[in-house]
């Protein structure tokens, strides 16, 4: 049996939000099974609690925002994808502030703080959404995201951006999800942005926090960071980093192949709204033994023992 999952201990981290500036603490703490993934404002008085469905999803302009009533929480896709990749099932995020930190613009930091609060596997048997039939969306300008079934995960990415600097790297990638490829070749692919647009965005009080430390930044003809990429196709590793953190709004890891064109977070969530209205296209199993469709890193218990 292939058993849900939560954390070990509690742990804490502080980073700065992208487009407030701010510096926000978050802290990870174990939840019972099948309890979710659940964001608390614990800046508001009383503490207001967001799970992390689909259904709570509000703006999705410049990344994955969860709402209930006036409160929010934004910029949730990248630890969302550290919960996804190591598998946890259940724990509290609780976060002062409207913003998860950005931290380096990838999932790694994520990853680490989730590893160093060790993985503990609980008693109930974790549970996957199984995709039965294709679905798909697309909009005006041709962007579209689609599933279909395939026994594992798989996520398909091709970037279309009209840009020297994109021109030079690989624009397609696709990663059959496990333990490895997720933590070696997709958690640290960060975050990029055009350096174009920053100051349109300084101006509407967005990408305060944003520098060279916690994304890519692209010029008008190459790369501004120091130490460049960390990989060739780190952005369009990203994007995969940022579908997978946003699929896992389902609540439960996905047995489905994944595609995406020119997509981003409005097409991921409008992709899974549809499928949530049409429930022939999907059900929800469970992994017993010998039916394991995704594969993750032990679980670590006593972080401290090394």
């Amino acid at each position: 049996m292939l058993a849900q999952r939560t954390l070990t201990n509690s742990i804490k981290a502080s980073g700065i939000g992208v487009h407030g500036g701010r510096k926000t603490t978050i802290k990870l703490l174990p939840a019972p099974e099948d309890t979710g993934i659940i964001f608390q404002r614990v800046d508001c008085d009383p503490v207001v609690e967001i799970t992390a469905t689909v259904e709570n999803v509000g703006a999705t302009a410049l990344a994955t925002t969860l709402v209930n009533g006036d409160i929010q929480i934004s910029t949730v896709e990248h630890i969302l994808s550290a919960f996804a990749g190591l598998g946890i099932d259940n724990a509290y995020i609780q976060i002062n502030d409207m913003e998860v930190p950005i931290m380096d613009g990838s999932a790694n930091p994520f990853v680490f703080l989730i590893q160093s609060a060790g993985i503990k596997e609980q008693k109930s048997v974790k549970k996957f959404i199984k995709i039965l039939k294709p679905i798909s969306i697309e909009d005006e300008s041709g962007a579209r995201a689609s599933l279909k079934p395939y026994d594992g995960f798989k996520v398909s990415y091709i970037l279309d951006y009209d840009h020297p600097v994109h021109k030079k790297q690989p624009s397609k990638a696709t990663i059959d999800f496990n333990s490895t490829t997720f933590l070696k070749e997709i958690s640290r692919a960060r975050t990029f942005g055009f350096m174009s647009d920053v100051d349109a965005l300084k101006k509407q009080n967005l990408a305060l926090g944003a520098s060279e430390k916690n994304a890519i930044a692209i010029g008008d003809d190459e790369i501004l960071n120091e130490d460049g990429l960390r990989s060739d196709d780190e952005f369009v590793k990203h994007k995969i980093l940022d579908v997978i953190g946003d699929l896992y709004l389902l609540k439960h890891n996905l047995i489905g192949a994944f595609e995406g064109y020119k997509s981003g977070h409005k097409h991921n969530n409008l992709l899974l709204r549809k499928l949530l209205e049409n429930p022939d296209t999907w059900e929800v199993i469970t992994a017993d033994k010998g039916n394991q469709f995704i594969s993750y890193i032990d679980p670590v218990i006593n972080p401290s023992s090394g």
